[in-house]
């Protein structure tokens, strides 16, 4: 008699048999589902695809975007560059405050703000004073900064015990004019009337240039008169007798001469602690070569070289400023300056910069004649430290 293997029909089935009918079931319906799953995700890439392709080939502009409110003013300042038209600079109107563009008490219109931003960023990329000092803008005249001598009076107060009065502050004011600094650029009609030239560009370009170089020449040497007060034209003295209103300087103890690495030391720890973790080392080319030779007693160089791009060389750890202006090293000069330059230098400037067109007096040639005012002078007296070489 053969055994009959098939369940008949209305029998119950197993449960191990049920659960496998209803596993390859749901493994069936889930395959369906990835695949349409899938068929509709190549969809939505075969169209982002096509939508793509159609806007790099055909370079279509944009339905919106976000208005140049610079743009009236900066076509208007160019026809004037170029072709000495006033008109549209006339008839502007711009809101805001820092696009006012005529100047009729002075003369000259205010440039573009595109490139008096460039102006500016290439006068703070420089190296100079500029770059490591305070700088502040100002609408007046000059710039004041108080500085207060006095310590506040504290003390530990008791539950029933009387609190002392504080004495009295000592503010003292120092102020800090500006000046008005100006560049001469020229250019030929020819050159200006063919559209291909960069007017702007170029008149940056050179204002930037002569602004800078004399910027960096008079923060450091400055005497005051008609340009900023360099730091190094104020009164020093040995930091040992140092008094509020003169730098403090720290001797090699060698005339012209540095004689190894321990002026280095004196002259860090000269300054005071609360200006030393901001602090940055000042000095020209030839000075840093002589510096960066000196090493320690096992062998190792004080000077390290920055070790990513644009990063500054470090000597004993703090970065260091090489500006071409400082003294180069002679018999008692001050050739390497230490400080907080942000605490102990501001620089105060006007934020507008302005251009007057003349083209009758350097005929066939035009005149440009740019001016802007800064101001710069020490403002803490306890921030900045010079070595100087010399026996004492």
């Amino acid at each position: 008699m053969t055994t009959e293997t098939k369940a008949r029909t209305g029998e119950d089935v197993s449960p191990a048999a049920e659960m496998g009918e209803a596993l390859c079931g749901f493994l069936d319906e889930f395959k369906g589902f990835r695949a349409e799953i899938t068929t509709r995700f190549q969809q939505q890439e075969d169209k982002m695809t096509m939508i793509e392709r159609k806007s790099l080939t055909q370079a279509r502009p944009q339905l919106a975007g976000q208005p140049d409110m610079h743009a009236p003013h900066r076509k208007a300042f160019d026809a004037y560059l170029r072709s000495g038209d006033d008109d549209g600079l006339r008839g502007l109107d711009l809101e805001g405050k820092a696009l006012n563009t005529s100047v009729t008490a002075e003369g000259g219109y205010l440039v573009d703000p595109q490139t008096s931003e460039t102006i500016r960023s290439v006068l703070n990329s420089t190296a100079s004073i500029r770059a490591i000092a305070n700088v502040v803008a100002v609408e007046a005249t000059s710039f004041d900064v108080l500085v207060d001598h006095t310590e506040l009076g504290h003390g530990w107060a008791s539950e029933t015990g009387s609190v002392a009065e504080t004495d009295t502050p000592q503010i003292d004011r120092i102020a800090i004019p500006l000046h008005e600094l100006s560049a001469l650029p020229k250019a030929s009609q020819r050159l200006l009337d063919d559209s291909a030239f960069d007017v702007e560009g170029w008149l940056a370009t050179r204002i930037a240039d002569r602004f800078s170089r004399a910027e960096a020449a008079a923060f450091v040497s400055g005497d005051g008169v008609d340009k900023p007060r360099g730091f190094l034209s104020r009164p020093a003295v040995d930091n040992d007798v140092w008094t509020w209103g003169n730098l403090g300087y720290v001797p090699t103890g060698i005339d012209a001469d540095l004689g190894g690495p321990d002026p280095i030391v004196d002259l860090v720890y000269a300054l005071g602690a609360e200006y030393r973790a901001n602090a940055t080392f000042v000095m020209n080319s030839r000075t840093a070569g002589v510096v960066r030779k000196l090493k320690d007693v096992d062998g190792r160089f004080l000077w390290s070289d920055g070790l990513a791009a644009g990063e500054p060389a470090r000597l004993m750890g703090y970065p260091v400023l090489i500006a071409e202006d400082m003294p180069e090293i002679a018999s008692g000069a001050d050739a390497i300056a230490f400080g907080d330059f942000r605490a102990g230098y501001t620089v105060a400037e006007r934020p507008d910069l302005r251009i007057l067109r003349d083209p009758f007096s350097a005929k066939p040639h035009v005149l440009f004649y740019a001016t802007k005012r800064v101001g710069g002078d020490v403002s803490d007296f306890k921030a900045i430290k010079l070595l100087r070489f010399a026996v004492a």
